[in-house]
């Protein structure tokens, strides 16, 4: 048979050289340890073999697993779906049906004590990349318009959480959305719940709610895609699995957590009566403060208008008046008295002024005499006879010819 490394379109190689050679491949593993959740047992009547899916812990992923009968009797727990087992197994492939499977020679089933090992281990880790980190835990909402809740359909769980809801405030709306809350299919059911209740506008805060059970039931809660799943939501996560000693992962990656479904209840919704007993001791308490505050007020313009100014206030505009009038009287004869001494000292300047003027002197019956240029005639040699001069008196000009000169004789001042 040609290697398939040499076929062509022209000479494509058979399907049972493909088959054939990835049987080859696949055997060439050899025998490898394998971790899983048993999904589902398949014992068919007079068959030496038994026929089991394994699942992935984290991933959707499964492949077939068989053993013979006599291993699968011999164990002790027997194995039953949703248990988490080691298998050490042969990787085979069928190349009539072209199917893959593990041929189981030994399985063991994981123990408390390795199962919550692993737990821990787990926490751990998703510890460690901040999934569980308090400042990324959100607030619940005081009155979520609706509640989302997540639960199995028909449960005690369920009761809890809608009666004690409803009991605490009957106007709160829920959107239910079912799951399986044990088993295989628990996880990815859940996970396609939140994602539901997660698209929804409406629903403001989302309840995981399911009552107590042993720790293999409540596995499924500390699963890892589902703890990734809850991380990722945009809405807050209340997480109600179980009683108070139950912590599955889920309690650390939800916002806030409850010990019970009922205690869930007590968290989404405040209670009416509470908040209508509250709303009663601010409004009284509100009341009790006004009504001081009025008194105090009532108490102040008591004591204001008992003042003398404010009994009577036209006393206070009486001494007032009678003030204005006495400032008005002094502020009048202080401004008569300064007047008085402006016109006395106006009189004195104006008549030292009246006796320096020129008129003065022409008033006593002198007069000034000057010729046609206008110049002041001094002496009778400017004026020579015949010609024109003027003379200025008190009262105005005459003009004037002179008809001749005499010169007073000279007298000696030492005479």
């Amino acid at each position: 048979m040609p290697s398939l490394r040499d076929a062509t379109a022209e000479t494509p190689a058979p399907v049972r050289a493909v088959a054939n050679a990835v049987t080859q491949w696949i055997d060439r593993l050899g025998s490898v340890w394998v971790e899983g959740q048993i999904a589902q047992v398949n014992r068919r009547p007079g068959v030496n073999t038994v026929f089991m899916t394994l699942r992935d812990t984290v991933a959707d992923i499964s492949v077939t697993l068989t053993c013979q009968r006599s291993l699968f009797d011999s164990m002790n727990p027997p194995l039953v779906e949703g248990a988490s087992v080691v298998v050490h197994a042969r990787p085979s492939f069928y190349p009539n049906r072209g199917s893959f499977s593990l041929a189981a020679r030994e399985i063991t089933m994981i123990g408390l004590g390795e199962l919550l090992a692993r737990l821990e281990r787990r926490r751990q880790l998703l510890a460690a990349e901040g999934l569980f980190a308090p400042e990324r835990k959100r607030d619940l909402p005081f009155l979520p318009g609706r509640v989302g809740l997540v639960t199995a359909p028909n449960s005690a769980a369920e009761r809890d959480v809608l009666e004690n809801a409803r009991r605490r405030w009957p106007a709160v709306q829920f959107e239910v959305a079912y799951a399986a809350m044990q088993g295989q299919r628990c996880a990815a059911e859940v996970i396609e719940a939140l994602d539901k209740l997660e698209r929804n506008p409406e629903v403001d805060v989302i309840v995981v709610a399911r009552g107590g059970g042993s720790i293999e039931d409540l596995l499924p809660f500390s699963d890892e895609a589902m703890i990734r799943a809850v991380h990722a939501l945009r809405t807050p996560v209340v997480s109600a699995i179980g009683h108070e000693p139950d912590q599955p992962l889920l309690d650390l990656v939800a916002d806030v957590r409850a010990s019970t479904p009922t205690d869930a209840a007590k968290l989404v919704v405040p209670d009416m009566a509470e908040e209508a007993h509250g709303v009663t001791w601010a409004r009284d308490r509100l009341r009790q403060v006004i009504t001081q505050r009025i008194a105090r007020e009532q108490e102040w313009l008591g004591q204001v208008r008992s003042r003398p100014a404010m009994a009577d206030p036209r006393n206070l505009l009486t001494a007032r008046s009678d003030e204005i009038d006495e400032l008005l009287g002094r502020a009048r004869r202080t401004l008569a008295h300064r007047l008085d001494r402006a016109a006395d000292d106006i009189g004195h300047q104006r008549a030292r002024a009246q006796s320096l003027s020129p008129l003065a002197t022409l008033q006593r019956g002198y007069a000034v005499l000057q010729d046609a240029d206008g110049h002041v005639v001094t002496s009778v040699a400017q004026a020579a006879p015949g010609s024109a001069v003027s003379v200025r008196v008190a009262d105005g000009r005459i003009h004037a010819t002179t008809d001749r000169t005499e010169t007073d004789p000279v007298e000696d001042p030492h005479a």
